[in-house]
């Protein structure tokens, strides 16, 4: 009985591994509307007016909504070992804590306990806006889709390409600030704005970027010359990353679409192109 309810149970809140396929949408539809619900009564709460007015209702709102976030969490743990991978009683559960999904789990609960422990009767609103974390549920509970799949699967087949046009960005970046803060730092009017590369790199971001807030701007000739080119650097280094993505996806969807149309007629498989192209080579 014990186990039997530990795999219902497991199922119902991992239905991406043993789903009930009625109970788990109604479990995750809820869970979802909760979580919206929530992080809309944070954005209201900080409207003075409303805070004051209807104190009680978002206190006791958030109480509830932690009992059952709560719950949720300790179910979790409790039934994590019915996977093999957290098989041991003490040292799965423990594993499976530490885990990122559990991790995002206990950040949705952990900013109303720190309040009620650590507030002391004093409005901690800087710790409690912290339950705006919630909202990471939502790709908790929808981490299972296939859109949400297809979307890790690019990011994590084009980490290599990623990862470098990150590091050529922090090089252009850097570089960027260095050649500007050479060129105005002896300008009267920029020497206190471009007063040192770390200063300076603030500039470079923004510039990159193409946000432009205006704050910081060329004034000599060679700062404005370089600055024309930094951009025009940037716009095109930056879209890099964008090219990467946009291939990934193809080749994503090219994937997703041959498996929808060449399987086995006969057992449902799907087979796999690229190996038979192989081997009558």
């Amino acid at each position: 009985m014990y186990t039997v309810t530990k795999k219902k149970v497991h199922g119902l809140l991992h239905p991406e591994i043993v789903g009930d396929k009625h109970w788990d949408k109604i479990i995750n539809i809820f869970i979802i509307v909760l979580i919206i619900l929530n992080v809309i009564a944070v954005i209201l709460e900080t409207v003075q007016e409303l805070h004051d007015q209807y104190s009680d209702f978002f206190y006791y709102f958030d109480l509830v909504s932690v009992i059952i976030f709560t719950i949720e969490y300790v179910l979790r743990v409790w039934s994590s070992n019915h996977e093999e991978k957290y098989k041991h009683s003490f040292w799965g559960r423990l594993k499976y804590m530490a885990s990122i999904g559990a991790l995002i789990d206990l950040l949705a609960i952990l900013p109303f306990f720190l309040h009620l422990f650590f507030g002391l009767g004093i409005d901690l609103r800087e710790i409690r806006m912290l339950r705006l974390l919630r909202v990471l549920r939502l790709f908790r509970l929808t981490a299972y889709t296939d859109s949400a799949h297809m979307i890790a699967n690019v990011f994590r087949k084009r980490a290599k390409e990623l990862t470098i046009s990150f590091v050529l960005a922090i090089f252009l970046i850097i570089i960027a600030s260095c050649i500007m803060y050479f060129a105005e730092h002896l300008h009267p009017e920029n020497k206190e704005k471009f007063s040192s590369i770390p200063a300076t790199l603030w500039w470079s971001v923004v510039t990159l970027t193409t946000t432009g807030y205006g704050d910081m701007y060329p004034m000599t000739a060679i700062g404005k010359f370089m600055s024309g080119v930094i951009m025009l650097t940037g716009v095109a280094f930056f879209a890099i990353p964008a090219g990467i993505l946009s291939a990934g996806f193809m080749d994503e969807f090219r994937k997703r679409k041959i498996y929808k149309t060449h399987r086995c007629p006969h057992c449902g498989e799907v087979l796999d192109i690229e190996e038979t192209h192989e081997s009558h080579k």
